[in-house]
């Protein structure tokens, strides 16, 4: 049966903010701007300075103790809640601890026609978490005084959205720019046909995607408030490429992957392929699954296009928290947030969660058939990353508090108390 066959069940636009917000907090809120040494030399920017199938490693990783084999086994029970109930077809998760794996698995399938089980190695599609990425190489070009956070953007990319003289970079960073979300477009609703049969092949540049996003309004005027828009990052994304002379893509590899050997991590392009081992993705039909595995991820761009592992995952939100990646300056600057509008918690590119055991930082990603959730402690010493493949979450409530009890049993321990309810990104969206 081709997927023109087939009835689609109504679904959400794929491209929405899913975010983790601070536990009690409600939703997140705007970043305060922080105080930005004024380059001497800024070449491009001057003048723009405004106001359960583990491996042998993995076994031998675990905590030898009472309590450790305690808790990785309640971590296991948690995992499997996922798929055991079919609210995914796959689940994978990791932590790791001074730089040491010290727990991974994965439960459910790989591929529904095969039956091949998850691998704990797999890579997948990491959707928004690929804004971390994204955020920490623009903070990299901050640090060597190629442009400043409050640069306005009209000096760096003239004229390309509305109201581009006051918006900042820090506002692209932080959401609260007001620059219109192209995700909101019709075209990214995968809830048709059309998506499924060609627009999820459609390749797109940079700037067809802020094209898509000045058919709208601006949200409301820069800094005023917060909302989620991943035109921000597509911007980001297009100042990476103006002050360097390379794509985004090659920056982000030059300056993350490559450094910290993230073997299984890439930036695509076009490709719509997932190297190596992997999970697929399905959509669930009134028909049965279809699977979605292969999509042109530029309709995502640095907003949420990455693939990763939850090993490179762990490695990586540990260097950026532990101070390997960025200047003490700007890494202090990515983790400010403010209180005004719906931004609480959202700083540049790294979102907040308060857990039973301490603050976490880090991003939550969702694309077609893939949700990701990224985190590290703030000390850099302890991290957590997961990934499921949605299939059937008939029971919202339910779906939410199982990934919940995942995220707080892997960060906590075992007889943690609950995240509050919202804390953890709603399994249900497909959204970076």
């Amino acid at each position: 049966m081709t997927a023109t066959d087939r009835t689609v069940r109504r679904r959400r636009p794929f491209l929405r903010a899913a975010v983790v917000t601070a536990a009690g907090a409600g939703l997140l809120a705007t970043l305060a701007p922080a105080a930005v040494g004024q380059p001497a030399d800024r070449s491009l920017a001057s003048g723009c300075h405004g106001a359960v199938h583990l491996t042998a490693a993995d076994r031998t990783d675990r905590t030898d103790s009472a309590d450790g084999r305690a808790d990785w086994a309640a971590a296991d029970a948690a995992l499997a809640g996922l798929t055991r109930p079919g609210y995914s077809t796959s689940a994978l998760a990791a932590v790791r601890e001074n730089g040491r794996l010290v727990w991974r698995n994965a439960t459910g399938v790989a591929d529904l026609a095969t039956g091949l089980p998850a691998d704990p190695e797999g890579r997948f599609r990491i959707g928004s978490t690929t804004k971390t990425f994204v955020a920490t190489t623009l903070l990299q070009l901050v640090g060597e005084r190629r442009l400043d956070l409050d640069d306005r953007l009209e000096c760096l990319l003239p004229g390309i959205v509305p109201n581009s003289t006051q918006i900042t970079v820090r506002q692209l960073l932080n959401h609260t720019s007001g620059v219109a979300n192209y995700t909101q477009d019709p075209a990214f609703e995968f809830d048709d046909q059309g998506w499924l049969t060609a627009r999820r092949f459609k390749p797109y540049s940079l700037q067809d995607l802020v094209d898509i996003a000045n058919k709208y309004p601006p949200a409301f005027p820069p800094g005023q408030d917060w909302r989620y828009s991943n035109t921000n990052y597509v911007l980001i994304g297009m100042i990476i490429e103006k002050l360097t002379g390379r794509s985004w893509q090659e920056e982000v590899t030059r300056r993350i992957i490559r450094p910290l050997h993230l073997t299984g991590t890439s930036m695509p392009g076009h490709s719509p392929f997932i190297p190596g081992s992997h999970a697929h993705g399905y959509l669930r039909t009134d028909t049965g699954p279809v699977d979605i595995t292969l999509l042109d991820p530029s309709m995502a761009g640095p907003a949420g296009s990455g693939i990763s592992t939850t090993a490179d995952l762990t490695t990586f939100i540990g260097a950026l928290l532990g101070g390997r990646l960025l200047r003490p300056t700007e890494l202090a600057a990515m983790q400010q947030t403010g209180t005004s509008g719906g931004g609480l918690g959202y700083g540049l590119g790294l979102q907040r969660l308060e857990t039973p055991c301490g603050t976490y930082w880090g991003h939550a990603g969702g694309i077609p058939g893939y949700n990701t959730l990224m985190l590290g402690s703030a000390d850099g010493k302890r991290q957590f990353a997961s990934a499921v493949t949605v299939y059937d979450v008939a029971d919202a409530n339910a779906a939410n508090a199982a990934w919940n009890r995942l995220t707080v049993t892997a960060l906590c321990g075992a007889q943690a108390p609950a995240l509050a309810a919202g804390s953890v990104p709603d399994l249900a969206r497909t959204t970076p």
